[in-house]
């Protein structure tokens, strides 16, 4: 293969990262065994394993270099004799303000910090692909002899990446059937609530620990410092979450087109109906005209309509995709129109020769509203919502190419393959999402002339 060619396969970068990241454990296993149903520990002997990542002194330049805001960015927090503080000032968090309240015995919480580090945003970013929902990150830095956060369970599937020093972590059992895989995170829990521990065990720097959402835990420091990254997936990523998009467009469309959901509700119903009210020969009548108006709403769920209003969240919330540096030549980032330090203009236009890939999966998604339009990722900020979503509105004529080239990744096609008849058009289609970054080239653009 050509040394200029885009050999780069998102798809097996996503599989590969999360299996490295859970290493030892096989990846099928893991959601066979773990999984939102059972926690992981994962005991290495490398206690560098995950300093790739993060190490103290990055977190400190990251302070020094950066416009990091106490509460945006980073929490203070403690906790002793059962009650949680939060100490947050106003203003920027200084690196010396923060080490001054590390130095006393409080935690440091980073929230979001792909926002100042980009091997965080790369690690995110790739993961969304695997995962097809936003991937965020917390850093947590706790002193010696310290516990900065009270008992609690989260909404969240976490990964726990031991960078530096050891914790002890207590993990225990939702205290309720309807806590398993919450929807929403918890309060903080006293010690009295929740009972002997399911695992206790140190998690030692280059060590993984995985919690389903819903697991109750706490951890605190010994002898030494902890530095960790906390990796969170699939929040409000339900089934729940997908029928809240699919019924209220079923019930839409069934009002619209069937009759018996606009007919008027039985006279003095609520004479029989309700807390009120015991069972009746009135009451069992409705109860079976409710069921029998569901049973008809099932002949129009759309779940394909659903499944796009989910990606359009998703899309919204997500992490622009991080671009490798063996893909950036490739790339509108570092390909088409520019001066180079000899005054060179350098460029080279889309042709029909030219094979083209989505830059990720997940980076659009195309969705039938009032019109087509194409939603995008890859002009969204690191900051959650910073913006509102992105989105191209298309010509019906050119959804045909665009479900094409969607449905053909990771493979490249070039672009006189597109259905679409003019060929003026089909470049012109290219060069569009080219310059919203969408589309990557197998080979670099540029040339140069005078």
């Amino acid at each position: 293969m050509s040394d200029i060619e885009n050999d780069h396969d998102p798809v097996k970068d996503c599989h590969q990262l999360l299996k490295w990241m859970i290493y030892p454990m096989d990846v099928d296993n893991f959601f066979k065994q773990n999984w939102e149903k059972n926690p992981l520990y994962v005991n290495r002997e490398s206690h560098n394993f995950y300093k790739k990542l993060l190490t103290l002194h990055v977190l400190d330049d990251t302070l020094k270099n950066n416009n990091v805001l106490f509460t945006k960015h980073i929490d203070i927090t403690s906790y002793s004799n059962g009650v949680r503080e939060t100490h947050n000032p106003p203003g920027r968090a200084y690196s010396s303000v923060v080490w001054d309240y590390y130095r006393n015995k409080c935690s440091v919480r980073m929230l979001n910090p792909q926002i100042f580090m980009g091997k965080i945003h790369a690690l995110n970013a790739t993961l969304q692909e695997f995962f097809g929902c936003f991937v965020g990150a917390n850093i947590y830095l706790t002193p010696p002899n310290s516990q900065g956060f009270a008992p609690h369970y989260d909404d969240v599937e976490a990964f726990i990446l031991q960078v530096e020093g050891e914790k002890r972590w207590k993990l225990y059992k939702p205290l309720k059937q309807n806590q398993y895989l919450p929807r929403y995170s918890s309060k903080n829990f006293d010690q009295s609530e929740i009972g002997e521990p399911i695992m206790d065990t140190i998690v030692k720097a280059g060590d993984l620990l995985y919690l389903p959402r819903g697991t109750i835990h706490q951890a605190m420091t010994r002898n030494s410092h902890s530095l960790h990254i906390t990796v969170s997936v699939y929040q409000r990523n339900s089934w729940c979450n997908l029928l809240e998009k699919v019924l209220p467009q079923a019930l839409k469309q069934a009002t619209k087109n069937n009759v018996c959901f606009r007919e008027g509700l039985p006279l003095n119903y609520l004479k029989y109906v309700g807390e009120a009210y015991d069972s009746s020969c009135h009451k069992d009548a409705f109860k079976n005209n409710v069921k029998t108006l569901i049973t008809l709403l099932l002949d129009y769920i759309d779940i394909d309509n659903a499944a796009d209003l989910m990606a359009k969240g998703h899309i919204h919330d997500f992490l622009p995709p991080y671009v490798f540096k063996k893909e950036r030549r490739n790339t509108i980032l570092e390909d088409g129109e520019f001066l180079n330090i000899n005054g060179y203009k350098c460029y080279k236009e889309i042709k029909l020769s030219t094979r083209i890939r989505l830059l990720r999966l997940h980076c659009i998604r195309l969705i039938k509203e009032d019109v087509y339009k194409i939603y995008y990722s890859t002009d969204n900020s690191k900051e959650y919502h910073e913006y509102e979503p992105h989105f191209l509105e298309i010509d019906k004529e050119l959804v045909p190419a665009i479900k094409q080239i969607i449905t053909c990744y990771p493979d490249f096609i070039s672009v006189r393959e597109l259905r679409i008849k003019d060929d003026d058009i089909k470049i012109q289609v290219a060069k569009d999402l080219w310059e919203k970054n969408l589309i990557i080239t197998k080979v670099p653009l540029y040339t140069e002339f005078d």
